[in-house]
């Protein structure tokens, strides 16, 4: 029996008490103490005994708990539609979209960001995404980098901010330092101001001049905001930006007219639209991107107007770049 117990107390399983891998795991700082219990932090009765359920128990419950996901999101609808108005209002005067966010919430706007350029044809420098920490933050945990409130001014700063932009702050609690003192900043700059929480109790809701607080309630794993709340997330920037860059007319239809072509795998897509927007076949849709230099909308007006890439060109300056109006329709 004495036996069993050395035996017993020797297995690193046991060890202290707790697993290996838990062991050879870097020490974690201490979290700051919040003033006020966040709802993002509260328990979840429903996942109660978590550690107890089967896989199949587990991914269930995620998969009820995400259907409440787009809900609440839906709930946000009219004023994810007033910040789509005010933010095409500003980038038609020459104004950017600028994503702020720590962690999780960062790495989304930085995500989002990243693929308006091939999806809508923009530049890089109209949508920005900054995040506490920098570039490093991608891909690890930069300890205390949301605590500083000035990195989020100063981040803000770097890029020129000006009155014309608009500034997302993304933040599932919606009291991070480095989100509100961006906040700040911007509302000193006469930037538009945005706030993504969930919470609209929040700093960030109070402090922001449209706030999108979808409250996806407590999560699965109490406190991960990676989960629902940063499902909301994405899903509020998803409606965003799409929602701009069509009603700046960088879609027809539902076709991406100004997609990037950067592959083989886009560049047969890109055929596909022109084919479908036309509705001419292959060879047509084939010689007319040749001849425009495979840009879709020149190519889209010769084929549905029957003239030259030389008199597409002018007529879509003519238009203002309005598609719509070019192709008379």
């Amino acid at each position: 029996m004495a036996l069993g117990k050395a035996k017993l107390a020797a297995s690193p399983l046991l060890r202290s008490g707790r697993p290996r891998y838990n062991l050879e795991m870097p020490p974690r700082k201490t979290a700051r103490s919040p003033h006020s219990r966040r709802i993002t932090e509260e328990r979840n009765a429903a996942s109660k005994n978590l550690d107890r359920m089967s896989a199949l128990e587990i991914v269930g419950l995620i998969n009820r708990e995400d259907a409440k996901v787009a809900r609440a999101v839906g709930r946000e609808i009219p004023a994810i539609a007033r910040a789509v108005d005010e933010i095409v209002e500003r980038m038609k005067a020459g104004g950017r979209l600028i994503y702020v966010g720590a962690g999780t919430s960062g790495r989304i706007g930085v995500l989002d960001a990243s693929e308006c350029p091939p999806t809508f044809g923009v530049s890089p420098n109209l949508v920005r995404a900054v995040i506490a920490g920098g570039k490093k933050a991608l891909t690890q945990s930069v300890e205390g980098a949301e605590d500083c409130s000035g990195d989020g001014a100063h981040d803000l700063r770097k890029i020129q901010l000006t009155k014309t932009d608009s500034v997302v702050g993304i933040a599932a609690s919606g009291s991070t330092p480095y989100v509100l003192g961006a906040m700040s900043y911007a509302k000193r700059r006469g930037a538009l101001t945005i706030g993504i929480t969930a919470n609209h109790r929040s700093p960030l809701a109070r402090a922001a001049r449209i706030a999108i607080s979808p409250e996806v309630g407590p999560e699965v794993l109490s406190g991960s905001t990676r989960l629902k709340a940063g499902t909301s997330q994405k899903m509020a920037l998803n409606m965003l930006s799409t929602a701009v860059f069509v009603r700046l007319g960088h879609a027809y239809d539902n076709l991406m007219i100004d997609l990037g072509q950067a592959n083989e795998k886009l560049r047969e897509r890109a055929q596909w639209i022109l084919k479908e927007a036309s509705a001419k076949d292959v060879s047509a849709v084939t010689r007319a991107l040749r001849q425009s230099g495979h840009d879709l909308r020149l190519a889209l007006i010769m084929l549905k107007r029957g003239i030259s890439a030389k008199q597409s060109r002018k007529i879509l300056i003519e238009s203002r770049g309005n598609l719509r109006k070019a192709l008379e329709e």
